[in-house]
């Protein structure tokens, strides 16, 4: 099994962690998924636009940032493309954990979208 999905631009990176500050000590930061169980030889997905349209923080160690990949939030497999921005390994989050919270809770929109540039990837 793999994991198909897009990797953010490592040079927008730091910039992304100052305009959006991390709440939780372990800063994830890194990817989207788009599908957790990809068979092995399946390629990366086709590039994509990408905006930062949402957040949320359950308030208890996890946080995670709503994407639009291609217009659109809803992933293939029912989730919400999301990057999983940061967590509280002490207190056992996660970042797998991140669909359920945006699930259970919903999520709120920024004020401005953030367009990221995001480069296919497996992982």
């Amino acid at each position: 099994m793999a994991v198909t999905g897009w990797k953010l631009d490592e040079t927008e990176r730091p910039g992304l962690l100052e305009q959006i500050p991390p709440l939780w000590p372990d800063v994830i930061a890194d990817h989207i998924t788009l599908d957790a169980n990809a068979a092995a030889d399946d390629p990366p997905p086709p590039a994509e636009s990408a905006e930062i349209i949402g957040s949320i923080s359950d308030g208890e160690g996890l946080q995670a940032l709503i994407v639009a990949v291609g217009g659109v939030t809803g992933r293939p497999d029912g989730g919400t493309y999301h990057i999983t921005w940061s967590l509280d390994r002490s207190r056992g989050r996660e970042a797998v954990q991140s669909n359920e919270v945006i699930a259970d809770l919903g999520w709120r929109r920024l004020p401005e979208p953030v367009p990221i540039r995001i480069i296919p990837a497996r992982f």
